[in-house]
């Protein structure tokens, strides 16, 4: 692209190539109208949050492009949440519930998601797609699959539409019709509310039903959600959740 016979920089560079005067001048309202990449070029050197970058652009007229894909990035500080909960699984997830971020209570009562491949690591995609380990009729022993597989794809029946040019999202609602045909049957029904699970039940290959309460919080800023599993007090299922605490991912199963 020319611009006025020369090459047009970067957006972060033209954004550092401006002069304060520009700035004042567009503070002020009699600077020509920036374009939309100038403006992104300026909220990341002011490192605006998603809210702030998206009025600034609505101030300047210059509606900000809708985001590329669900956002991937978690914030230290919700890192830092997780491993401040020993006594609850919790973990993150993307809009198309991607997991994150977990800790190491989730990954006893789920499963280690670190080891996994990084498209592996989809509650959805392991569902409807991959088959249960040996001996489990379900993935993490999820007594109530068809009330979450009814919430799944809702939720990603929404973030396909939030997100329409983003290829990963594509490629997984294409994977989940073509290789479920539950999935195919729950995406036809168009359903557009399903019950929150506020409990759930797994039944863990080495100790058994664990009833957890099931709560969620919302990251309206990156479009993710914090879930949080933890146990009445005093009840078998903390019991439980204190083994498996110790025990983590080990498989005392196999013979050493």
């Amino acid at each position: 692209m020319r611009l006025r016979g020369r090459t047009a920089a970067p957006p972060r560079r033209r954004c550092r190539d401006r002069s304060t005067e520009y700035y004042a001048r567009l503070e002020q309202a009699r600077a020509p109208r920036p374009s939309r990449e100038v403006l992104s070029g300026l909220a990341r050197a002011l490192r605006l949050s998603d809210t702030e970058r998206n009025h600034l652009h609505h101030l300047a007229g210059a509606p900000p492009a809708p985001p590329p894909g669900p956002s991937r990035e978690v914030r230290p500080s919700v890192q830092d949440l997780l491993h401040r909960l020993p006594h609850a699984a919790a973990l993150v997830l993307s809009a198309t519930y991607g997991v994150l971020a977990h800790n190491d209570l989730a990954a006893a009562l789920l499963e280690d998601f670190s080891v996994l491949p990084r498209r592996d690591r989809n509650l959805i995609r392991r569902a409807f797609l991959v088959p249960p380990p040996p001996q489990e009729r379900q993935w993490y022993g999820l007594i109530d699959r068809e009330t979450f597989g009814r919430a799944a794809v809702q939720h990603l029946r929404a973030a396909s539409a939030r997100y329409p040019e983003d290829g990963a999202t594509t490629a997984l609602v294409r994977d989940l019709l073509a290789g479920s045909a539950e999935f195919a049957r729950l995406w036809a029904a168009h359903e557009v509310s399903a019950e929150p699970m506020l409990v759930k039940t797994f039944h863990h290959r080495l100790i058994g039903p664990i009833t957890v309460n099931c709560d969620i919080l919302d990251l309206t800023d990156r479009d993710q959600r914090v879930v949080i599993y933890t146990a009445e007090p005093g009840s078998p299922a903390e019991e439980a959740l204190q083994l498996l605490s110790v025990i983590g991912t080990q498989r005392m199963d196999i013979p050493g």
